[in-house]
């Protein structure tokens, strides 16, 4: 489905939402609830009686009609997708209280820039300035979080630290990424999976492009999962997202969503050789700014030991009381940035001369159950 499909559909009052840049989320629930997500506020409901049960089912059967589909108590769900926008509906069939819809924003745009970062307090200019080098030095990176926690905002921004004469290739199951329309001079492609194509099947494809960085949407099952192994495995560098409340757990996150009979320290300990960099983003109400916050919580380096032992280094970790404790990147992290032409000093957040605290190494695997 493309942009002018959408252009067909009349939205209505919800017009002004899908204008607001602040607005990312558009939910309609409950016989007459609308509720927004946005950057600067969160969630919360706005008072709209004009739109209403009679206006979303307007706009499902316009959708179900320009695409073609079907929508009723036969065909009760709804998917659709443009360039920027995507839409899914419930059928008042299966969804009790009346018609249910979220639309979702994906305009193809990077919100994030550094000084935005910092004046937020997103992320220390320290952290900041590490983790670009780390993208620089071609490091593998997955970025866990909530949902609206703003996992995909900030990969954008990462890759927007790719050199610009290194081939992407971006592969979804949903478009939300859009780098190939924001930087419409750079040698990246766009792939994206369906009922036919599947990630095993656009893997394949993807590797015969002979890509330096994969891009790959959020892992959320066993193929996604597979899909990101078989790429770091196969030499390629990979920024991607997951659902985990825990930077440190990103690999036993990886292997409770694999439905085969795969071997659970063998499986981490392939994690911690092949991704350096695991981030934690968080999205909550900030007492302390009086508004809705997305900050990096937990930056973690993952490494295998000269005993072939998955270890973690907390390099940046933030409590929501405020404490805050930094380690410096271990010589595993350091040597292979510096492979990548980026060199780190030893102590590169000048921990020796400020007295930061330091946390432990974790060096134990956690156990599934733990999630």
């Amino acid at each position: 489905m493309n942009e002018n499909v959408f252009s067909q559909l009349d939205f209505g009052p919800l017009e002004e939402f899908l204008k607001e840049d602040d607005v990312t989320d558009i939910s309609y629930t409950n016989g007459g609830q609308v509720w927004l997500k946005t950057l600067s506020k969160g969630v919360y409901q706005v008072d709209r009686p004009e739109i209403n049960n009679a206006l979303m089912e307007k706009l499902a059967f316009q959708c179900a009609n320009v695409m073609g589909k079907t929508f009723n108590m036969a065909h009760p769900m709804l998917d659709a997708e443009s360039a920027e926008l995507r839409m899914n509906f419930i059928h008042d069939s299966i969804a009790t209280n009346g018609i249910a819809c979220v639309i979702r924003k994906t305009p193809a745009k990077i919100r994030l820039n550094k000084q935005k970062l910092l004046d937020e307090k997103y992320v220390s200019e320290a952290i900041h300035d590490f983790l670009i080098k780390c993208v620089e030095g071609h490091a593998n990176i997955i970025v866990s979080g909530e949902t609206g926690s703003g996992k995909t905002e900030l990969v954008k921004y990462l890759a927007s630290h790719i050199k610009e004469n290194e081939k992407i290739i971006t592969i979804e199951d949903t478009l939300e990424l859009h780098l190939d329309r924001i930087f419409p001079h750079r040698d990246i492609v766009a792939l994206k999976t369906n009922n036919i194509a599947s990630y095993s099947d656009v893997l394949v494809a993807c590797m015969r492009q002979n890509p330096v960085w994969i891009l790959l949407s959020e892992v959320r099952s066993a193929e996604a999962v597979m899909a990101v192994r078989n790429s770091i495995s196969s030499g390629h560098h990979i920024l991607s997202t997951i659902h985990s409340d825990k930077a440190s757990l990103i690999p036993m996150r990886m292997f409770s969503l694999i439905e085969s009979n795969v071997d659970v320290e063998q499986f981490v300990t392939t994690i911690h050789r092949y991704v350096q960099i695991g981030i934690y983003v968080k999205g909550y109400m900030s007492k302390e700014l009086g508004r809705f916050q997305r900050e990096i919580l937990e930056v973690c380096e993952f490494y295998v030991d000269d005993n072939n032992k998955p270890q973690v280094n907390i390099i940046f970790k933030k409590t929501l009381t405020g404490e805050i404790t930094m380690n410096n990147p271990t010589k595993n992290l350091r040597d292979y940035l510096g492979i990548g032409g980026v060199e780190l000093p030893e102590d590169i957040f000048g921990s020796q001369d400020s007295g930061s605290t330091s946390l432990p190494q974790v060096n134990e695997i956690p156990t599934v159950e733990t999630l």
